[in-house]
């Protein structure tokens, strides 16, 4: 081997030309070879439209004799690739530095007025308030900000902003969105917010440093923030102030960031203004912020902040600060075996997870398991590993509903949600993870039409097999537990048999979200169902309404109709 090589190397001195013409085609041949394995391995999409039958799916039967099938084989693959994010970033303090004005001038009143009349349509959750000044070294709207030069429109602005709770969405350059709790600018002349928006072109979304703001009235009161706290209300004052918050002081400078710094620094989660008091404290029988009174009692400005309001002496302004309230995550396996094994049953994409998280904090117990989800365990659901007839864990998830399986519980919590966000959360789960979402391609593609179709049918024979078969069944709407949780929560933990003290229970309320809570920057803009799917869903919903009915239940919730 040592002769060959030297013979090559003699040769090739001899002969320089040749070896660096067989060093260039070598080099030729591998790039070709990567170049070939990079594109033959990219999916292709064709551009043309698909037909119309193939965009509805199969019909759906209704489900009038209980007769469906649950033995259909769920695809378990899971998209290779990570989540994709959108063109857009978060920013508050760069911008173009040259935008220019709009060249098209003459069309802005036409313009204004196409939007003045989406804003109509939009009422129902946001109130179109005016066109404002914006500054980009002191901007209009302090709060979350991001970008989407390709794709921005009126909802999803208004949407992102209101999920993180805030009071008012803005935009500006057709591009750009802007939330926050108050507006700190003069207003502009409506001509000056005269930029189409990039995502659809019938609405405005405001101009060169000019900002169309919206106030959002359908923004969740209890999930809205001021910076790093969230906005619980306004209450009246409690009877034994120093006692149910136990720490204050006197602020003649008072502002909402004093006071929450006030706060956290002493280690409390709840921080009310009270005009020129600041006091600390948390959720308690003697506090338990349930009876919120009207904002405008607490609408007192502050002394340091002309537009912040501040509460007085008998109507608090209440914030939760970034504390965590410890009265409520300590977590243990049971000290000796169950006695009775508790099903937490429902749905894939009823919940499950979520209830998990309010009954470990509720009852101070790991939840069990039927399955194995290592990134369920990660997150900490110690019980997870254990085996479902372990005996350790105060209740076992489960999504079985056949006879056999229904029947090795002793009792069971049913978890009901609308089917047509189940199923929606589900397909997410399936092809984006826990807390990710579902491609656009899989939406639009064959995937969704089949999911609906097996899917569906089996959100109704669920709940049918455990109304029938179950030995002792709590009945539990998804719905209703996020509307009305420290009531709902109390039913799930007195079927556990778990004696669960009320402070701990308040505490659960303001660590409720837990570590699974989808964000609202990938939500769809459209309703992916079609008539034909939806016709089928009404028919399920009326079959277990009418089961529930029978057995002298509520029936479902309202909300499950109007579609």
């Amino acid at each position: 081997m040592a002769k060959l090589l030297l013979k090559l190397q003699r040769y090739f001195r001899r002969k320089p030309v040749r070896f660096f013409t067989l060093l260039a085609l070598y080099l030729a041949a591998g790039s070709l070879v990567f170049l070939h394995s990079g594109f033959s391995g990219e999916p292709t999409v064709p551009g043309s439209p698909r037909s119309p039958a193939a965009a509805e799916g199969p019909g759906l039967p209704y489900l009038g004799v209980m007769q469906l099938s649950r033995g259909f084989k769920a695809a378990a693959t899971m998209p290779a690739g990570g989540r994709r994010h959108g063109p857009w970033f978060k920013s508050t303090s760069k911008e173009p530095s040259d935008r220019g004005k709009s060249r098209d001038n003459g069309g802005a009143r036409s313009r204004a007025l196409r939007g003045r009349s989406g804003r109509e349509k939009e009422e129902d959750r946001a109130r179109y308030i005016g066109c404002y000044e914006d500054n980009t070294r002191q901007r209009t709207l302090r709060g979350m900000s991001f970008f989407d030069y390709k794709k921005m429109t009126v909802f999803r602005c208004q949407d992102n902003c209101a999920e993180r709770g805030y009071l008012y969405a803005g935009l500006e350059f057709g591009a750009e969105c802007y939330c926050g709790h108050k507006i700190q600018a003069s207003n502009a002349s409506e001509s000056e917010c005269n930029m189409e928006c990039k995502g659809e072109r019938s609405n405005t979304c405001g101009g060169v440093n000019r900002l169309s703001v919206y106030r959002l009235e359908l923004a969740q009161e209890s999930a809205r923030r001021y910076g790093s706290a969230i906005f619980r209300g306004c209450f009246r004052r409690p009877e034994n102030v120093s006692i149910a918050l136990p720490a204050s002081q006197l602020m003649l400078n008072m502002s909402v960031d004093k006071c929450v710094d006030f706060c956290t620094e002493k280690e409390f989660p709840l921080a009310a203004l009270a005009g020129t008091t600041c006091r600390c404290g948390f959720p308690s029988t003697l506090f338990p912020l349930h009876e919120r009174e009207d904002e405008q009692l607490c609408a007192h400005k502050c002394a340091a902040e002309e537009f912040e309001s501040c509460g007085s002496a008998e109507f608090l302004l209440v914030y939760q600060t970034q504390v965590q309230d410890n009265r409520c995550m300590d977590r243990r396996f049971l000290p000796s075996r169950a006695k009775q094994l508790v099903a937490l049953a429902s749905f894939p994409g009823a919940g499950n997870t979520w209830a998990r998280h309010l009954i470990e904090l509720a009852t101070g117990f790991y939840t069990g398991s039927y399955y194995f989800d290592g990134s369920l365990y990660n997150k900490g659901f110690k019980g997870e590993r254990d085996h479902w007839r372990s005996g350790r864990t105060i209740c076992i998830k489960t999504h079985e509903s056949g006879q056999k399986e229904i029947e090795s519980f002793d009792s069971a919590i049913l978890l009901i949600r609308n089917p047509y966000k189940a199923l929606m959360a589900e397909f997410n789960r399936k092809y984006g993870g826990h807390i990710g979402f579902a491609a656009h391609a899989h939406w639009k593609g064959k995937e969704w039409p089949e999911f609906v179709a097996n899917y569906a049918p089996w959100w109704a024979t669920h709940t049918l097999d455990w109304l029938r078969y179950g030995k002792k069944v709590l009945v539990v709407h998804f719905e209703d537990l996020k509307r009305d949780l420290f009531v709902q929560l109390q039913r799930m933990v007195a079927l556990l048999g778990v004696t669960a003290c009320e402070d701990r229970l308040l505490c659960v309320e303001g660590q409720k979200d837990g570590n699974f809570k989808r964000s609202g920057l990938r939500k769809l803009e459209y309703d992916p169902y079609t008539a034909e799917m939806r016709a089928a869903i009404s028919g399920y919903i009326r079959t277990v309404d009418a089961a529930l009915k029978l057995r002298n239940l509520s029936g479902v919730p309202e909300d499950y109709y109007p579609r």
